[in-house]
């Protein structure tokens, strides 16, 4: 029984994990549009999520965790638009360096990695509730 606990507490970590990308995620298609608000100044730059292995001596099992919340370094876009308030001394605006596709994808990716996680603690919580009625 205790291994079915500790699937579901590793899986319940997991789901945690892609709780707090997916959140990113939707900052980063929020902000794609936005731009800075002083003339040659930086727009919004997308969030990444890393992920690291912690072990849990509790359960005597690794557990995924949110190691940092960081930025992508990736270059801004420009847009020419010299009537824009964040419009350098050329008349272009750096835009945030969100791709939609990129994120689309990721979300889509989180998504599933937390369905995934999900149907492991609902099997295995099937599995504890068929155990417990073998032993009655």
């Amino acid at each position: 029984m205790d291994d079915l606990k500790a699937s579901m507490f590793i899986a319940g970590s997991g789901m945690r994990a892609q709780g707090v990308r997916i959140k990113v995620i939707s900052q980063n298609i929020a902000n794609r549009d936005s731009t800075a608000d002083v003339a040659g100044g930086d727009p919004y730059r997308r969030q990444t999520v890393t992920f690291e292995n912690q072990m849990d001596r509790g359960l005597n099992a690794d557990v995924v965790r949110v190691r940092e919340i960081g930025e992508d370094p990736g270059a801004f876009g420009l847009r020419y638009d010299p009537a824009h308030p964040a419009a350098d001394e050329t008349g272009y605006v750096k835009t945030p360096n969100v791709n939609s596709l990129i994120e689309m994808t990721d979300m889509r990716e989180a998504n599933r990695s937390y369905r995934a996680n999900l149907q492991v603690i609902e099997t295995s919580k099937s599995m504890l509730s068929q155990t417990v009625n073998i032993l009655r």
